[in-house]
């Protein structure tokens, strides 16, 4: 019968709960009258018209406060307490026109009464339905019981516990906190155990799943946690967003993976939104490579320091089209004064990107367009150098003509002694901005920023392990010793746009990237904080495996950030700059040309002959 009741439209349940509430209203009517006479009640003469008078007043103050709008199964303490609120009010309409009306034998205490009782039924009758449609669903579930702990005893955890009561298909066995003022109390017959016993507490009662709802704690905080569970086969997990959380509709299986960051424990610096403004707001921005990881994240930041104009430059038709849709939807629901323009363009033809600059003039170029996978420019070489190296000179070049006052490139660690064509034409393209510096310092101010991964980018491990994870494994890693710096898009996108509002012309900019991570260790803390066991020889029995695939073509053990030594510290503690030779533009003018030659003869000797000529340690 449930599963019928479910399959019913939206307005018929409205329908058949509002009818419920009327004969409710008459039955609780028919109660106080009862208990006020203290006799059961036949109704005669003006009793008649309390009768009529109850559902009347009470369906619409209902209405108004959205009891019919509600999902039953879903219904918690705040759906009863709407109800409530409404009969409160309801309360007091009828009995000021009880008191008003004063009709023959009807009592005015019949106000109090008979909205209490009401509101006594009304709550009930959710209370009943919510159980019985949850008690079906419980049953219907197919999954195995899961046994949960929610880390956190706030009111994050308490809400948290709220929208997953309606779930069958696990058991809440209690909170956990740190907070000494909290432990040994209950929060809705929920205990709140001690962080300290959370060990006892996993082996004693088989915990199989942790939801982390410390929306507010540092993520250094968050790592110690983490590493501290990592040797017990749970899984953890990590509070959804909040708008989900608060609808009352969040099931286990909506909660989130654990982010990489939080295993990384690193914690943000918060931007210097003065350093911020100084060079974009209010002024003409244009960003090459705008739909991309990078250049995307730089554009939802520029936006927010409300530049005049906002020029996005893409070669991906599609990548254009969705970061240009999402920055319209942004611009018209913040009601901000942007122009946003939309160009498709390549930064490998030149007389189109001068044309563009010179017809726009940003003030600002942030040139993050790429190609920076490095298996994929180690077999395309030519490509590579082409769009990395020769689209980043005609863009300079550009800049200087429409007379542009900052040009930031976007760098790489793979740039620093670099064993693949795509951290050497990087390398080149450096080069490039450092040489235009030095020839004309009192023109375009030209820097560069250096920096490692960043997480969630495309072709970005992280997302690569959830899938083979999500498959069964194995987890693949090219290499037990590869190490990586890694970093969140939002805040190397932050510290691009402060470096670039500090730079006076040539710098390269190093972002601190904090400590480096192997590669297989990431592996290994993905696995066991999804709840499974790697499965190794010590471990023959466990879920996943790791498996070593050998290093790809042009890939390095280790990443560097610096070429020289002895970075020099900047403003923002998290930025540095590099001391970093460079060549003078007559020879590397002569460089590039012989460049330009390799790539229209695609002659890959002759192009990797000039990178080991001009880029330290490429080809060692």
């Amino acid at each position: 019968m449930q599963s019928t009741v479910l399959g019913w439209s939206r307005s018929v349940k409205r329908l058949t709960v509002l009818a419920l509430d009327v004969l409710l209203s008459f039955l609780a009517t028919w109660i106080a009258f009862s208990l006020r006479l203290d006799v059961l009640h036949v109704p005669e003469d003006a009793q008649w018209w309390v009768y009529g008078l109850a559902p009347l007043l009470s369906t619409p103050i209902f209405i108004r406060f959205g009891l019919y709008r509600a999902i039953f199964r879903y219904t918690g303490q705040a759906a009863l307490l709407a109800v409530a609120k409404a009969s409160g009010i309801y309360s007091i309409l009828l009995l000021l026109i009880l008191m008003g009306a004063q009709w023959f034998g009807v009592p005015r205490s019949l106000g109090i009464l008979q909205p209490l009782i009401f509101c006594i039924l009304v709550g009930s009758s959710r209370a009943l339905a919510r159980f019985w449609l949850v008690s079906w669903y419980s049953r219907c579930t197919d999954a195995v019981p899961s046994r949960f702990l929610i880390f956190g005893a706030g009111r994050a955890g308490v809400q948290t516990a709220s929208a997953l009561d309606v779930e069958g298909a696990f058991s809440l066995i209690g909170f956990v906190d740190d907070d000494v003022t909290k432990v040994g109390r209950s929060i809705n017959g929920v205990p709140v155990f001690a962080y300290s016993h959370i060990v006892d507490l996993i082996t004693k009662h088989d915990i199989t799943d942790i939801l982390l709802a410390l929306p507010h704690t540092s993520r250094a905080r968050r790592k110690e946690i983490i590493e501290n569970l990592r040797s017990f086969p749970v899984h953890i997990r990590i509070l959804p967003d909040w708008a989900d959380l608060a609808s009352g509709r969040v099931r286990v299986q909506d909660f989130k993976e654990l982010d990489i960051e939080d295993l990384l424990g690193r914690d943000p610096v918060p931007p210097d939104f003065q350093l911020l403004a100084h060079t974009i707001q209010n002024q003409v921005i244009l960003v090459t490579g705008a739909g991309g990881s990078i250049g995307s994240e730089l554009c939802r930041q520029i936006l927010g320091q409300q530049p005049r104009q906002l020029v996005l430059l893409e070669q991906s038709e599609f990548n254009l089209y969705a970061i240009h849709h999402e920055l319209s939807h942004t611009i018209q629901s913040h009601n901000l004064a942007v122009d946003l323009v939309a160009v498709l363009a390549s930064i490998t033809h030149a007389p189109r990107l001068t044309e563009l600059f010179c017809q726009y003039r940003p003030h600002t170029v942030y040139h993050a367009a790429a190609y920076k996978h490095v298996p994929l420019v180690e077999a395309n070489p030519a490509m590579g150098v082409e769009n990395n190296t020769i689209g980043t000179f005609y863009a300079a070049q550009a800049a200087m003509a429409a007379g542009v006052a900052n040009f930031v490139l976007i760098s790489t660690d793979k740039a620093v002694r670099p064993t693949n064509v795509m951290g050497a034409s990087k390398r080149l393209a450096e080069l490039v901005l450092q040489a235009f510096a030095h020839a004309q310092p009192q023109g375009t101010c030209f820097s560069m920023v250096r920096f490692g991964n960043v997480l969630g980018s495309s072709g970005s491990v992280v997302p690569l392990f959830r899938q083979q994870l999500a498959a069964g494994g194995p987890l693949t890693v090219t290499h037990t010793d590869v190490t990586r710096y890694f970093m969140t898009i939002p805040e190397a996108a932050q510290l691009v746009l402060q470096a670039g509002a500090m730079a006076t012309g040539g710098e390269v900019f190093v972002l601190d990237m904090g400590e480096p991570i192997k590669i297989i260790d990431l592996a290994r803390r993905m696995i066991e904080l999804s709840g499974m066991t790697v499965r190794d020889e010590a471990n023959p029995h466990g879920d996943i495996a790791i498996q070593v695939t050998g290093l790809r073509p042009g890939e390095k053990l280790y990443e560097e950030l610096l070429i020289g030594d002895n970075p020099i510290p900047t403003a923002h503690r998290r930025i540095m700059k590099a001391r970093e030779d460079f060549l003078p533009l007559p020879i590397l003018q002569q460089h590039l040309n012989t460049l330009q030659q390799g790539i229209q003869e695609n002659d890959i000797a002759k192009l990797k002959t000039v990178m080991q000529e001009c880029v330290h340690g490429y080809g060692i």
